[in-house]
């Protein structure tokens, strides 16, 4: 857990409720907000001093965050033979032994009933049928977890799925010591009638210091910008376009001619081409993208790629489950309208 769930996590406990106050909303308001000049002189230079030693705390909270970050890339390099015997597992590369494949579940079968073992079989050999060739592996082990997941299914398009299928692994490698900090997404494809590229990348740029401007706003390392890849498609094999025909007529001799022209079109492989911000500023739906741009990337990163397998079989989405539900019971109140619904702010498409 980061110092921001903590923080997070300590704000819903403890018996949290709403603070009351017999005080005008108004008063409320201005005392929040305190006019540091307003206070005697000699209180005022004592403040500003407190605020000095609030920016030397700022700053060791940035070095905390950035040995963090190196304990994450010391750490990675002891999770990644575990990450590749999985992705050997998934590729039908390596066939685990019967001990390695021994799982609780096998024990706790022996304690059902005896009905319930013969219908567990049935449906495992009309799964099986005698003769049908095993498949390799764990079959369409990433495109299952893409569908799973919510804000990954999101981004998913009919025509993403048969490409999908064909991802055969997703790692993080993290920034190397001296290099500014940022961490690397690779997704891994066997060869394909789609495109050339063997691996997809998308680098994720960020920042661990307290802003110049607003100090005391930092929270910890944020995502600040990303790079995403060409990807060489094989000729009418692009997703991310479709091709439409349209007639045109010359105005002098009257011949018509049939042209094709390439429309963008959503799909997941526009996760490698993001947008990037304007020096001149973003506007709302800008800022709204490359933020949720920067959630997915933090989302594989720190739960996908960790807990794959979890994904896969839905058991990580019952613990993500179990963790909103306890936000709504511990965390902040939600805002209602008089009539005590929730405001509703319209509808928007995630794919936008």
């Amino acid at each position: 857990m980061d110092r921001k769930d903590e923080k997070s996590e300590a704000k819903g406990k403890g018996g949290n409720k709403p603070f009351q106050s017999d005080k005008p909303e108004g008063f409320l308001q201005v005392e929040r907000t305190l006019n540091v000049h307003l206070l005697p002189k000699t209180v005022k230079r004592r403040v500003y001093a407190l605020k000095r030693l609030q920016l030397q705390s700022a700053n060791i909270e940035a070095k905390f965050y950035e040995e963090v970050h190196e304990l994450e890339r010391k750490y990675a390099g002891l999770y990644q033979p575990i990450f590749d015997k999985r992705r050997d597992v998934v590729a039908g590369a390596v066939e685990p032994t019967d001990e390695e494949c021994e799982w609780q579940s096998d024990r706790e079968e022996e304690d059902l009933a005896e009905d319930l073992q013969k219908k567990a079989a049935l449906e495992e050999k009309q799964a099986d049928p005698a003769g049908a060739e095993a498949p390799r592996g764990v079959p369409e082990f990433w495109l299952t977890i893409f569908k799973r997941v919510d804000m990954l299914a999101e981004m998913l398009q009919d025509h993403d799925e048969p490409i999908l299928k064909h991802l055969q692994d997703i790692t993080v490698k993290f920034s190397e010591p001296g290099q500014p900090m940022s961490f690397t997404l690779e997704f891994f494809f066997e060869p394909n009638s789609y495109f050339s590229n063997t691996v997809l990348t998308k680098v994720y740029k960020m920042k661990s210091e307290p802003d110049a401007e607003d100090p005391f706003s930092f929270e910890g390392p944020e995502i600040i910008d990303c790079e995403g890849c060409k990807i060489d498609w094989h000729k009418g094999k692009d997703v991310t376009v479709r091709l439409i025909k349209k007639k045109q007529k010359h105005k002098g001799r009257g011949t018509v001619r049939t042209v094709t022209k390439e429309l963008p079109q959503d799909s997941f492989f526009n996760f490698f081409n993001p947008v990037k911000a304007s020096p001149e500023g973003m506007d709302v739906d800008l800022d709204f993208t490359l933020t949720t741009d920067f959630e997915i990337g933090h989302f594989f990163r720190e739960r996908v790629i960790p807990r794959a397998v979890l994904y896969f079989t839905g058991e990580a989405l019952e613990d993500d489950d179990s963790y909103d539900e306890e936000d709504l019971e511990e965390g902040e109140e939600e805002d209602l309208d008089d009539e005590g619904e929730e405001e509703d702010e319209g509808d928007f498409d995630p794919k936008a």
